[in-house]
Formats: structure tokens, sequence, C-alpha cells
């Protein structure tokens, strides 16, 4: 279920209740952090994520499991937050809840999310240039790069901002040259 409308339409109100809250307390840049934190542990940790999914698991041991995990990252309005997806029986739509809030900072803070893929891992003056290029490209005032690396492209970098793709990779480029030739 997760990424279909359903959830997010789910996950939507949420998250705009979160910035809401997020914002009367200025704190939408912590509870930023604090989000990216909590779906890295989620993305690393296949256990917590079939924990708290779990229809059996009982909403007290979820909520003292999720208390621990949390206690030293989140704000206490965000674990109070979290402890209600809980009870609302939402927990399982966390990651989208969490994605559709970052998504709802980048537009506040007027920031693009930059999938960059790669043939090896981007060195701090290329995550520099890309950015500047993104920059260039979008008119953001900042970009936040997200980086995967695939030995397949040969070469280059392929950058995708929403659903803009800009393929500056040797196998595009092969690829924009064969079909060329096949005309």
């Amino acid at each position: 279920m997760k990424g279909s409308a359903l959830s997010t339409e789910i996950a939507e109100p949420y998250a705009q209740a979160l910035m809401s809250l997020a914002q009367d307390r200025n704190l939408t840049e912590q509870f930023s952090q604090d989000i990216r934190a909590l779906l890295d542990l989620l993305k690393n940790s296949q256990d917590l994520q079939l924990f708290l999914g779990s229809p059996v698991v009982q909403v007290a041991d979820k909520k003292a499991v999720l208390e621990k995990v949390v206690e030293e990252v989140s704000n206490p309005y965000l674990k109070r937050f979290l402890l209600l997806l809980i009870d609302k029986r939402r927990i399982i739509f966390l990651e989208e809840v969490c994605q559709q809030y970052l998504e709802l900072q980048r537009k506040l803070t007027n920031t693009v999310l930059a999938e960059v893929t790669a043939t090896t891992e981007l060195s701090e003056e290329q995550r520099q240039s890309v950015e500047e290029k993104v920059k260039t490209l979008t008119g953001a005032q900042a970009v936040e790069i997200k980086t995967s690396v695939d030995p397949d492209l040969l070469g280059g970098v392929v950058i995708k901002v929403g659903s803009q793709v800009y393929d500056a990779s040797l196998r595009g480029q092969l690829r924009r040259i064969s079909l060329n030739l096949s005309k």
C-alpha cells in the first residue's frame, strides 16, 4: 500500500498538521532534521518497520518501542505526534507522513530535491557543482541532494528534479547517438 494514492491521501493531512504545529512553535527545521533521522532509521531497520506496521502488536508495545527509539532524536511535540499516529492506527503511514512533511518543508524554503545518480559517490566539489547547476536550472534557493550509485552509467550523472530528468551520462549520450544513427 505504500506509495499508493490512498496512502498519500491519508498521510497528507497528518503531514500538514505536523507542519502547522512546527510553524506555530518555530520548529520546522528541527522537525525536518528529526524526521530525516527517523527515516534513516526506518530505512535501515526492516524489523522496526514490520513491528510498527503489524496489526497484532499491541498499541502499548508500539508506543514503548517508539519512545525508546526516538527518545534522543525527537522533540517532545514530534514524539507526541508519533504516539498519536499509533493511537489513530496510522503508524503504518509513518514513512509517507514523514516524506510529505519534508516536501512541505521544501516548498516553504524554496528548496528542490535533486536525485542524482552517478557511477561513483560524488566528491564534495562535485556535489557543489551539481547543486549550483540545479539552482540555475530550477531557480530554487536551495537544493537537497539525494545520491545513488549506478556503475552502468559508464560515466557522468543523471539528475532528476521532480518530473524533469537531465541525463549527462555516457550511457545516455551513447543512446542518443544510436538513435540519431538509426534514423
